[in-house]
């Protein structure tokens, strides 16, 4: 039983985005490790930017500063 858990910054990604991502995520573990879609498990938790944090800084402040 495969467990994928994929973290992304939660900043607009649509339900239509995470579906795909999803089946992609299934199709490879199916295709790649022959295993079985229906007990494959794949978990998106979105992060608020200000408690994801990268070069030393929150991703809020750091997107703030490379904006410019």
């Amino acid at each position: 039983m495969p467990y994928v858990n994929v973290k992304i910054t939660k900043d607009g990604v649509t339900r239509d985005q995470k579906l795909r991502l999803v089946q992609e995520i299934t199709d490879t573990l199916v295709r790649v490790l022959n295993k079985k879609p229906e007990q494959t498990h794949i978990v998106i938790d979105e992060v608020e930017t200000d408690n994801w944090g990268f070069a030393g800084m929150l991703t809020t402040d750091y997107r703030k500063q490379h904006k410019q």
